[in-house]
């Protein structure tokens, strides 16, 4: 201790008659810019290199999973394949430039001075919203998995319904609409009828096939198998929901299968409707008339609607009671699907209606009265015997 001591004592004072440490001394300007223009220089390089180096270009099976969550029926009609191109060449684009700009800011550092303010990157992209992985899940995950069993939408007799419903309803429409641009010109009474008529065979189609069968398949008994007794009540309710939800999905299609002959950038479906320029009563007028022409396609709308409104579910009809589907199609569709058609409508009879008025007022006053209330006025009065030649 005495010699650590001592060594202390001598060491301290021989710093304290050291000289102070002279400061480093500032670099001349001229040559402080130098350095931070070379510095500048080999960052800018540096960003060109990691930019222009080639890429793991994005998966095909990606950009096809991608287009697999686009509705088949914005994949059809004029123009659509060129959108679709346009559509994967913006996210191979938008890939490419996340991927160049993440290497950039993963490796380099920009350095803070000057020359380099106007070389600001975007912020690297952040985990998506709603997704907080720091909360542990297990819990909500049994939560959900015991809210899922008790739904019963995994019992073995909910995939035979999904099955059955598949397989009847997917290429199936209550009303054939794909003949009919090939039809003519058709009489809207006629076409009133035909769709009524339609409708009616579907839903008795419907009946004695695909909900027959759903009756042969709950009057045996595999198909309560591990639904205990306090819970018949909810399996029959969410058979219910199960069997609206295929039907309210067979209605909708059928409503936009009638929606899109209206296409304006498609006018090759476009019906057609016979329509006469008629004179009575000295009145020039269609036949039949505009409005009841809008009617008769808004009854189309309706009656599809209507079909299958009156369908028993399947635990009414083994207990022998009246209860029904809901088979009523969202509010959002049915106005959706009727401002839909008429604005179609009305943008298609601008050309009849302009030509209406334009006769009316060419010929109209032949016959609403007034060209004979004239030879009426000129045979009262005198006149020469050239004007009256």
């Amino acid at each position: 201790i005495d010699r650590a001591l001592k060594a202390y004592c001598v060491s301290m004072q021989e710093e304290s008659q050291r000289e102070p440490v002279p400061p480093i001394p500032e670099l001349p300007s001229t040559v402080r810019k130098y350095f931070v223009n070379i510095l500048a220089t080999n960052y800018l390089f540096m960003k060109k290199c990691m930019l222009s180096n080639p890429l793991v270009p994005i998966e095909k099976q990606w950009l096809m999973s991608m287009l697999t969550l686009v509705p088949q029926s914005l994949m059809e009609g004029k123009d659509r394949q060129l959108l679709t191109e346009k559509l994967l060449e913006e996210i191979i684009r938008d890939y490419e430039m996340s991927m160049r700009r993440f290497m950039v800011q993963s490796v380099l550092i920009k350095p803070d001075m000057e020359g380099l303010e106007d070389e600001e990157e975007a912020p690297l992209p952040l985990l998506p919203l709603g997704l907080d992985f720091s909360r542990p899940w297990h819990n909500s995950f049994i939560h959900a998995k015991n809210q899922i069993r008790s739904l019963h939408i995994l019992h073995p007799t909910m995939k035979t319904l999904l099955d059955f419903g598949y397989r009847t309803f997917s290429t199936f429409h209550t009303v054939d609409f794909s003949s009919f641009s090939f039809k003519g010109p058709i009489d809207c009474e006629s076409l009133k009828n035909e769709v009524s008529l339609s409708c009616s065979k579907a839903e008795e189609k419907i009946l004695n096939t695909w909900y027959q069968r759903l009756i042969g398949l709950f009057t045996q008994r595999e198909a309560l198998k591990g639904v205990k007794s306090n819970q018949t009540d909810s399996f029959y309710k969410c058979v219910a929901l199960l069997m609206s939800n295929q039907l309210k999905e067979l209605l909708r299609g059928t409503l936009e299968a009638f929606v899109k002959l209206f296409d304006p950038k498609d006018r090759s479906c476009l019906p057609l409707f016979k329509m006469k320029l008629t004179l009575g009563e000295k009145k020039m007028e269609f036949y039949p008339s505009l409005q009841d022409l809008e009617e008769t396609i808004l009854f189309i709308v309706k009656r599809i609607q209507q079909t299958l409104q009156n369908t028993q579910t399947v635990h009414s009809w083994l207990m022998g009671g009246t209860a029904t589907l809901d088979t009523e199609l969202p509010t959002h569709v049915r106005v959706w699907a009727t401002s839909t058609v008429q604005k179609t409508i009305r943008d298609n009879l601008e050309g009849p209606k302009e030509y209406f008025e334009n006769y009316v007022e060419r010929y109209g006053w032949l016959v609403d009265g007034t060209a004979q209330a004239r030879i009426e006025r000129f045979e009262a009065e005198e006149h020469s015997f050239d004007e009256y030649t």
